[in-house]
């Protein structure tokens, strides 16, 4: 049986991924997010960070997205 962490998807290293479980922040963000297609259930992988370590890019629903790390540390991830 493996054992599931809540994280945050700016906590996470290229390669791990996770599934989307909570989106925090005021209505305007946590609207942008659920647009990009981070909603519940949402499988999310790092693919890759940026030498600075800002920004993040993440596979998601098939495509690539980029979010500042202020913005990935809204998103609660469930990791296994």
């Amino acid at each position: 049986m493996t054992r599931k962490q809540m994280k945050r998807l700016s906590d996470l290293a290229p390669g791990e991924s996770g599934t989307v479980r909570k989106v925090e922040g005021d209505k305007s963000i946590r609207r942008r997010m659920m647009d990009m297609g981070l909603v519940n259930g949402a499988e999310v992988q790092v693919k890759r960070i940026a030498p600075f370590g800002d920004p993040i890019e993440f596979i998601v629903r098939g495509y690539s997205l980029s979010l500042r790390k202020s913005e990935a540390r809204a998103i609660h991830i469930e990791t296994a």
